[in-house]
């Protein structure tokens, strides 16, 4: 079966996050005083051919450990749909 991972890859909440602070801090000077704790993460589709949902799973999280995120600095959840 084929299948869709939409995959969000964030900093971990422990650590500063410079991109997010910028974001934030030029929000602020374009008048959007409301916003606050921007962070900046990445967002990936991955397209995977499985046997199963199972396998799927075990081949995104297999992605997202050894390749996607940087456990160290950032952590990651997914989501799977047919495709």
């Amino acid at each position: 079966m084929k299948y869709i991972a939409h995959i969000n890859v964030m900093p971990l909440k422990e650590l500063l996050d410079p991109q997010g602070k910028a974001v934030n801090n030029s929000l602020h000077n374009l008048g959007l005083t409301n916003v606050s704790n921007v962070r900046i993460g990445k967002h990936i589709h991955l397209h995977l051919e499985a046997a199963n949902k199972d396998e799927a799973t075990k081949m995104t999280q297999e992605a997202c450990k050894k390749l996607l995120a940087n456990q160290v600095m950032e952590s990651f959840d997914f989501t799977l749909s047919e495709g």
